[in-house]
């Protein structure tokens, strides 16, 4: 089958340029100006924007906590993740206590037979032995080249030497660990101390988990991976003081990369004090105006690698849990629809960067590290076509009644955008048509290579 999009302004890390581009056989075929062939659809995007399609790095997608699942599984959430212009997620396999990862491994493939968006997996692992150890070129071999790890949470937190030991067993193979950066028993004693003055409610979040607790956890990983001699991927980084951890860690030679996410550009603090604060409860905490300045500082210059979302969604009824008790609240929100617009409307519509950064930020760079470049993550003839055609002239507002995720809320509820995906090619195919999905289901495993370690 041959596509042709025409009259869009193709965006790319290097610039833009009007052009046109034909799709063939589920790939980029020929993009110029002015392409006369002939094709079974045309597709006109004049006023619009043609990206290669959006990757989320960070998805919870089907996670079972315990006391509740998320209440998004791959079905829904890849449904909200391709109307808004991602065409792969990469989401956590999470190896619990007592589970081998190919337990892990074998679960997620099941769990994502209704993918409605390409999807690939990071390996989640809670324990770190040798017999752990001996699963890791098995997961290679299964297209697995990045792995996470927790300081936090009673379930999933391994220790420091652990962290390293890793680092340089995989690294050593060519893949990256992400960790979740906070000091555990610092939070913890931070949460006794509200609940000792009876502060139980969801505006003792942010108090309890400050830019220090998580600044202090990624200063401790830089100078983990500085010891190790691999890269370190620090995951939703959200603060100044985090931040500035990082720089100072690649002006002592340090390989790092790191990941943000839309909320901490546009959400903060204060959202906690409203009358359904629970839904803002996540891990990082939304932050004060001078994080979201940082953050929007770091991705202008560079210093932030990607944007995802760590989408992990639940009900309001399932935030009740924690009715009287802000700890118990089930952590995390939906957000895998909204990212492009967000991004678009905070940081490209602000001036803080440019569509071409967006581009580097929302495909290229995730492509690049998690082994998927140049098959995904940029427009050039040959690569996969996964394509988002992105109207930057179509501001709506945001709310859950509109969006596809399965929860009954959203944090951006009432947020005005500027801009909106249009259209989605997903492998050669047209699955969203003026913002509705009319093909689902399209989604594919993504077999992916050994990191590429572009900052070297």
């Amino acid at each position: 089958m041959r596509i042709l999009i025409k009259n869009g302004t193709v965006v790319r890390s290097t610039g833009r340029k009007q052009a046109d581009v034909l799709i063939q056989d589920g790939k980029i075929a020929k993009i110029a100006p002015d392409i006369e062939a002939e094709a079974d659809r045309v597709i006109d995007a004049a006023g619009c924007f043609i990206f290669a399609g959006f990757i989320d790095t960070h998805t919870h997608f089907d996670l079972d906590l315990g006391v509740t699942v998320t209440a998004d599984d791959f079905e829904t959430g890849t449904k909200a993740a391709v109307v808004g212009g991602t065409t792969t997620v990469l989401d956590f396999a999470t190896q619990d206590h007592g589970m081998t990862m190919h337990d892990a491994l074998t679960l997620w493939h099941k769990k994502a037979e209704k993918s409605s968006c390409n999807y690939g997996f990071h390996m989640a692992v809670s324990e770190w032995n040798d017999a752990r150890k001996v699963e890791v070129d098995d997961m290679f071999r299964a297209g697995i080249s990045s792995f996470k790890m927790y300081m936090v949470y009673d379930a999933m937190k391994v220790t420091d030497g652990q962290i390293y030991d890793a680092q340089k067993f995989i690294g050593a193979r060519g893949g990256v660990i992400g960790v979740h950066c906070e000091n555990y028993d610092v939070l913890q004693a931070r949460i006794a101390e509200e609940k000792a003055k009876g502060h139980m409610d969801p505006t003792a979040h942010p108090v309890t988990r400050p830019q220090a607790v998580e600044a202090e956890g990624v200063a401790r990983l830089m100078r983990i991976a500085e010891l190790s001699g691999y890269p370190a991927w620090v995951v939703h980084l959200s603060t100044a003081d985090g931040l500035e951890e990082v720089r100072r860690a690649r002006k002592r030679g340090v390989e790092v990369y790191a990941e943000t996410c839309p909320q901490y550009i546009t959400l903060d603090v204060s959202q906690y004090a409203e009358p359904d604060g629970a839904k803002y409860v996540m891990s990082p905490p939304l932050r004060e105006a001078r994080d979201r300045a940082a953050i929007l500082d770091g991705m202008k210059k560079r210093d932030i690698d990607f944007v995802g979302t760590d989408h992990c969604s639940f009900t309001m009824a399932q935030k009740a849990l924690g009715k009287d008790d802000f700890s118990k609240i089930p952590n995390g929100g939906a957000g895998v629809q909204n990212r492009a617009e967000l991004v678009y409307t905070y940081a490209v519509k602000t001036g803080a960067i440019t569509p071409e950064q967006m581009a580097l930020l929302l495909s290229e760079r995730a492509a690049r590290l998690f082994g998927m470049f140049p098959k995904k993550g940029v427009l050039r003839v040959g690569s996969d076509a996964d394509i988002v055609i992105f109207d930057p002239n179509d501001p709506h507002t945001i709310s859950w009644k509109t969006n596809l995720h399965a929860c009954d809320n959203s944090p951006y509820e009432g947020v005005e955008v500027a801009g909106r995906t249009r259209d989605v090619l997903l492998n050669g195919e047209l699955v969203v048509e003026n913002g509705k999905l009319i093909k689902p289901y399209c989604g594919q495993y993504v077999f992916r290579k050994p990191c590429e370690w572009y900052r070297k």
